[in-house]
């Protein structure tokens, strides 16, 4: 018997027709990405809202994922952690996100670039004509960095977590409790109204907290799917932070409220 397509809209050629194919996809999104955004889900698909709807609510049922407003998270959203490697979503968004930082480089000084798919992003178009002091928690960020010969780079050492290639523990906590920046460019795994600033680890919200301490001005750098999710571990609050750069795709409720408790947000 042949597989028969959705009933509430045609069958295309340019889009997955048929649910089980539409509902791999969501759950390789939230694999990837710790996240699956409806909207998106639906554009790329060409697919209506509505049908995606259901195919969450068709997964939810199964316990595989728990709906949030926009879309849905993994069960288990608080203790998810996609390794770096594979956060190879919304790229075009990263980048718009990495340029707009470029505007938050101090003329000379020093900066601090945290562990992130979007901070590794920032760092890939960092310019080669700024003469900085440039200090970072994550080797891939430094290695990519290697190539400006004007950058006076510093690894801040510790255990590194393959996860996020992100260095921990007690030499990288020495190591910001004795160093000032002009700036730091800052990830957040989860941003919310309610719970400020959360990452799954504890060891890197212990450093994340460090890192606000160190510098004079901090610069959270995060896509739109990071917005009203709560991860285990608070390492900031929003008043913590100067200003967040974020994508056009973020909720406008959420981007209001952000907002309202006095945050700048930019988005690119």
């Amino acid at each position: 018997m042949h597989a028969v397509p959705d009933r509430d809209e045609p069958r295309s050629d340019s889009r997955v027709p048929f649910p089980e194919q539409r509902r791999g996809l969501i759950l390789e999104r939230l694999r990837t990405e710790g996240r699956a955004d409806a909207a998106a889900i639906a554009q790329k698909l060409g697919v209506t809202s509505e049908t995606v709807r259901k195919d969450l609510m068709a997964l939810e049922q199964l316990g595989l994922l728990r709906r949030v407003h926009g879309g849905a998270v993994p069960v288990g959203r608080l203790t998810y952690e996609p390794a770096v490697s594979t956060r190879t979503g919304l790229i075009d968004e990263k980048n718009r996100i990495a340029k707009a930082a470029l505007r938050q480089l101090p003329i000379g000084g020093s900066v601090l670039l945290d562990a992130g798919s979007t901070t590794g992003r920032l760092a890939a178009i960092f310019p080669h004509d700024k003469e900085l002091t440039v200090y970072t928690n994550t080797l891939s960020i430094a290695t990519s960095l290697l190539d400006r010969p004007l950058l006076t780079l510093h690894t801040l050492g510790g255990r590194v977590r393959p996860l996020t290639e992100a260095e921990v523990d007690d030499w990288a906590s020495r190591s910001l409790s004795e160093i000032n920046v002009d700036v730091a460019f800052l990830g957040a795994n989860a941003i919310s109204i309610e719970r400020g600033l959360t990452t799954p680890d504890p060891a890197e919200a212990a450093v994340k907290r460090l890192m606000l301490e160190s510098a004079r001005r901090r610069v959270l750098l995060a896509d739109h799917t990071k917005f009203g999710c709560v991860s285990n571990c608070k390492h900031a609050d929003l008043a913590d932070i100067d200003i967040i750069i974020t994508d056009s795709g973020v909720d406008q409720q959420e981007l209001k409220a952000v907002r309202a408790a006095g945050v700048e947000v930019e988005l690119a």
